[in-house]
């Protein structure tokens, strides 16, 4: 026999068993407990006016100051004229002074280019070096009476010297000329010693065009382009090879 008394309170569902799936409700909504369809995505969170960014870790710095590790708003590292100022390592390879210290040269921490008077006579103590080598060398084995015989000195010089100076402006920007008469050849953009390249441009834009044609005529003319030139006194040998001879006596 029942106990079930039909005027008591009915479960919620009116007595019925709940499934997970309802069926839907007029209208098209979802059933309850449900979604209601595909959720919207959420929208950034909006900074401050302007785009400018003015969260916790934001750029605190001023514009152009040292806070700032990259380039400034708005600006790029090709804003930036890099020929507006001197070239860079005057005073690092030119000598103990740091840079912007006021030297001799015309570009700052340059020491003093060297006069004529020191760089003539370093290349005529190098020359004769290097000529007495070559006639000790060929002495023996030529007349050097004959005219054969003092032009294969002179080119057996012209090609030792080629060597010694490159191998010796490579080494320390000096020859033994340039030792004695306190000079030295540097490198134009930085002071610093010859690299192997510029050091044996240099020395081949000397000797060799001596060797093809009159050398006394080529040395006169390469010499008379440095006496004009400003306002390093470069050679022609110094422009091709991007070097300038400047003083030791610093």
């Amino acid at each position: 026999m029942s106990t079930h008394d039909p005027s008591g309170p009915q479960p919620e569902g009116g007595g019925k068993p709940s499934f997970d799936k309802q069926s839907p409700q007029p209208g098209g909504g979802a059933p309850e407990g449900e979604p209601s369809g595909p959720t919207p995505p959420e929208e950034p969170p909006q900074g401050p006016p302007g785009g400018e960014p003015g969260g916790p870790g934001a750029y605190q710095g001023t514009y152009g100051g040292s806070a700032q590790s990259g380039p400034a708003r708005g600006r790029t590292p090709y804003d930036h004229n890099p020929y507006d100022q001197p070239p860079p390592g005057y005073g690092t390879g030119y000598g103990p002074g740091a840079y912007g210290t006021p030297g001799g040269g015309p570009v700052p921490g340059m020491p003093p280019l060297g006069t004529w008077p020191k760089r003539i006579l370093a290349r005529l103590i190098d020359y004769l070096l290097v000529q007495a080598v070559a006639l000790i060398v060929v002495g023996p084995f030529v007349d050097l009476g004959a005219r054969s015989g003092s032009a294969e000195a002179f080119w057996l010089a012209c090609l030792i010297y080629l060597v010694y100076d490159a191998l010796m402006l490579s080494r320390d920007g000096q020859t033994l000329g340039k030792k004695a008469t306190k000079v030295r050849v540097a490198m134009l953009i930085d002071g610093n010693i010859p690299t192997q390249s510029a050091a044996w441009t240099r020395s081949a834009v000397f000797i060799l065009p001596a060797l093809l044609c009159c050398a006394a005529l080529w040395w006169v003319i390469d010499l008379l382009f440095g006496v004009f030139d400003k306002p390093y006194r470069q050679c022609i040998h110094d422009k091709a090879a991007k070097t300038v001879v400047v003083t030791t006596e610093v």
